[in-house]
């Protein structure tokens, strides 16, 4: 059944999740319904598009435009519910026993829509402060979106004092995570009989080479981990995308993998990309172009989501934990568009409604206690802006 009428945070999160906006998809659709949500309390809202024009970032802001104002910001995309198990239609948020149920309930609509439901409680509040809203597109592919939104925002608007991320924490405080680096190798081969290796070069083949090196290097970085309060302690890689070939009996002229680099912070960023295409010139190339001149590899940069680097009790951290009740801030491997914003020099921390355990899974939910305790941190914002 639909989530009971009493609570303005459903209502609004029923709206949300039932826009498709999986980030293969435009989500302009649900950002026009947001525009037109900020205008019935006369709010005028800035878009932020991609190049293309089918994307958009939102923001907007209410109260003085003075320094020293709140950013809640959140990601408007969904993961995809291809090939996933659902017992529920995904995108019609469904009630059962205290959870709704629906993609992007937890990750993160459900924080969005706390935010928007706290409008009107913003608009009738005496606020000295002012409160900024900042959503954008294409967090789950890499944050693309995050980097213009933050610019722009910050550009905008006067100094705000402390930037939230309402990613799913269970209303606990984050003050750090692991960046994360995404790359694309391309192996092209020459086919050949596969009876006649000798004359031709397996893509594939030299791929599971690369595979093969990543995986020394992964364990090569846990080896040298220190403890620093990361599950794992030290840069994590995974290839999670291999692709190639046409027929069994074909040595394979192309091979695609996409792999992907999450480092702590105060790490190299760089360097398991160094290493990597070290080995691709000095090793892999040279080994393919013996068997045919004609062989390449090529490695390309997908994104770069920086990592957010906790400054201990930041102004950010200070006022999410007052609002929040929780005694302490923790640090997670998983990445978020943090890092962005705190490059901006604006302090920054994590906290928002649901558990990122739910994040992506078949019959994802958010527990209305949840969106219950995020409509309280709010509203002692609320208060504190009146101050």
């Amino acid at each position: 059944m639909a989530p009971e009428a009493s609570s303005a945070s459903a209502e609004v999160l029923q709206r949300l999740v039932s826009f498709d906006t999986t980030s293969a998809k435009s989500n302009r659709a649900l950002v026009d319904w947001v525009l037109g949500y900020f205008a019935r309390y006369g709010v005028t809202a800035t878009l932020v598009p991609d190049a293309s024009g089918s994307k958009a970032n939102l923001y907007a802001s209410i109260g003085p435009a003075v320094e020293d104002g709140i950013v809640l910001s959140g990601h408007t995309d969904v993961v995809p519910v291809d090939g996933q198990p659902w017992d529920t239609d995904p995108w019609t948020l469904t009630e059962k026993d205290g959870k709704l149920y629906g993609r992007g309930s937890c990750d993160m609509k459900g924080f969005v829509a706390c935010a928007l439901a706290a409008l009107p409680g913003l608009k009738s509040a005496a606020l000295k402060r002012p409160v900024h809203f900042a959503f954008s597109y294409d967090e789950e592919v890499g944050c693309l979106g995050a980097h213009s939104l933050a610019e722009r925002l910050m550009g905008d608007v006067p100094r705000p004092r402390a930037v939230i991320i309402g990613e799913p924490t269970m209303m606990g405080t984050v003050k750090g995570h692991k960046g994360q680096n995404s790359y694309e190798v391309v192996f092209t081969g020459f086919e050949a009989h596969s009876s006649m290796t000798h004359l031709g070069v397996s893509a594939i083949h030299f791929a599971g080479e690369l595979i093969h090196f990543i995986n020394r290097l992964q364990d090569e970085f846990a080896a040298r981990a220190t403890a620093n309060g990361y599950v794992p302690p030290f840069g994590t890689m995974n290839v999670g995308i291999v692709a190639g070939g046409t027929a069994g009996n074909i040595l394979a002229r192309e091979c695609r993998l996409i792999w992907e680099y999450r480092q702590v912070p105060g790490d190299d960023a760089d360097e398991a990309r160094r290493r990597v295409q070290t080995h691709i010139d000095e090793v892999l190339l040279p080994a393919m172009k013996r068997r045919h001149p004609s062989a390449s590899i090529v490695m390309t940069p997908r994104f770069v989501v920086p990592a957010f680097k906790g400054e201990e009790r930041s102004e950010a951290e200070q006022l999410a934990r007052a609002w929040s009740g929780a005694n302490d801030s923790s640090l997670v491997a998983y990445a978020t568009e943090a890092g962005i914003f705190q490059g901006t020099g604006v302090p920054t921390i994590v906290c928002g409604p649901g558990d990122i355990a739910q994040a992506h899974q078949p019959n994802e939910f958010v527990l209305k206690s949840q969106l219950a305790a995020c409509d309280a941190f709010l509203n002692r914002m609320i208060e504190w802006a009146e101050r």
